[in-house]
């Protein structure tokens, strides 16, 4: 079995450990990528850019299961591997403890004022007070999305003594069902975005729900750019109708320069880092795609699979 693999973080992880029935072929460009795709059956084609990814994957028409470190793959032509009956396994939860530990980071650095503390240390300056005195204890947190990140943001948040409103289709356990969350968004302190990106969540928080937020509220998103109405947050941000936005995530990565959100006080953006602040990405990327050609090779399924109908 032909399995292309992107060689140069993953190589050393993977090639020592690679069952006897696996050929690999490895790449270190995209056109080497390109000339291997059509013959591969595994694929393993992530680049830093999604542009050529989605090229290389396309070109792979013999492609039976493509792997990917990526948790969100909305970029590839979804539709084209589902006519094509190919399997995909994605990142999901390979960064959840990262990000998860970045929800924190951001919502503590957010209620003390720990920016501020950081720029009078650069001006070697002694605070006699502290810049903010928000504590999280006994505030209440809606959390939208509730896969591999979600339920590590809920634990490590209700570690502070914060009550954690989940989203769940069941609305068991105390959560809102998915109808539901919109009318009782002013109850909250914070709005925690976990969830993909997708047509359904694209844009789901718009002018109306930033409206509806309590104005001392903090929107944190760490999901995807698009699933906020850019326009409409810096509206409320310039407003102050919310408190403020941490920002993991936007539309368009990366923010051109003049962007208005970077001149914003109310506005932490953290250049989607949160998923980069660790050193064992790849080796649980490695260790888990090993796992998954054994149970490949036993006809068992391989996991976790992206639905490519849903996108996630």
């Amino acid at each position: 079995m032909t399995t292309a693999v992107l060689s140069a973080m993953i190589r050393p992880l993977v090639e020592p450990r690679l069952p006897d029935w696996v050929e690999p072929h490895w790449f270190m460009s995209k056109e080497e990528a390109l000339e291997l795709a059509p013959r591969a059956e595994i694929g393993w084609f992530d680049f830093a850019q999604h542009g050529p990814m989605a090229e290389v994957v396309t070109a792979a028409t013999n492609l039976k299961w493509l792997n990917s470190i990526y948790a969100g793959l909305d970029f590839l032509p979804l539709d084209l591997l589902a006519q094509r009956g190919t399997v995909v396994t994605n990142g999901a939860g390979i960064n959840a403890l990262t990000i998860a530990e970045y929800v924190v980071l951001l919502m503590l650095a957010h209620a003390k004022g720990y920016a501020e503390v950081v720029r009078a240390m650069d001006r070697h300056e002694w605070l006699l007070d502290s810049p903010g005195k928000r504590e999280l204890a006994g505030e209440r947190v809606l959390l939208l999305g509730m896969g591999a990140i979600g339920a590590l943001v809920k634990t490590r948040l209700e570690a502070f003594d914060m009550e954690v409103v989940p989203v769940r289709r069941s609305g068991a356990d105390g959560a809102l069902k998915p109808g539901e969350w919109r009318a009782k968004l002013g109850e909250f302190d914070w709005v925690v975005l976990a969830v993909p990106s997708t047509p359904e969540t694209r844009h789901m928080i718009g002018a109306e729900e930033l409206a509806a937020m309590k104005s001392s509220a903090v929107l944190v998103n760490i999901a995807r750019g698009d699933v906020v109405d850019q326009s409409a947050l810096i509206e409320a941000l310039r407003s102050k109708s919310i408190e403020g936005a941490l920002l993991d995530v936007t539309d368009p990565e990366p923010l051109p320069e003049d962007h208005p959100l970077w001149g914003l006080e109310n506005a932490q953006v953290t250049m989607h880092l949160s998923g980069r602040a660790q050193t064992k990405m790849f080796q649980r990327s490695a260790d888990r795609f090993i796992a998954n050609l054994e149970r490949w090779k036993r006809g068992d399924p391989v996991e976790p699979r992206l639905d490519l109908e849903l996108g996630y």
